[in-house]
């Protein structure tokens, strides 16, 4: 078993962003590619790093926000011109859930 602290070594943007592809259903795939996915888990990785959410030094499981965030990633897709609907940031989202969750980062909420 992974100890806590290792988690984060073990998440792999490349792997999660074909884990995601391989997650989308057919007809997203004709309008979410990698670079739209690569984009969204960056802004992700942006938003944890604005609200203090990424400590290093920490394997303490942080509460996220998710509607904060997704509408965090709404409003930085409009601004940067990368044509993502909501249901593509949700589809997005949900497969980074799921590949966090593979790798046991993520755990379900009760």
């Amino acid at each position: 078993m992974k100890a806590k602290e290792d988690d984060l070594l073990v998440y792999d943007e490349d792997e999660a962003v074909k884990f995601i592809l391989k997650s989308l259903p057919a007809d997203a795939k004709q309008r979410i590619n990698d670079e739209k996915i690569e984009y969204v888990l960056d802004v992700v990785y942006e938003f944890y790093d604005e609200n203090g959410l990424i400590d290093e030094d920490s394997t303490e499981e942080a509460s996220i926000d998710e509607e904060e965030m997704f509408n965090f990633i709404l409003k930085c897709s409009k601004k940067d011109k990368m044509e993502l609907s909501e249901d593509d940031v949700q589809l997005i989202l949900d497969g980074e859930y799921e590949y966090g969750k593979s790798l046991g980062i993520y755990t379900e909420e009760n």
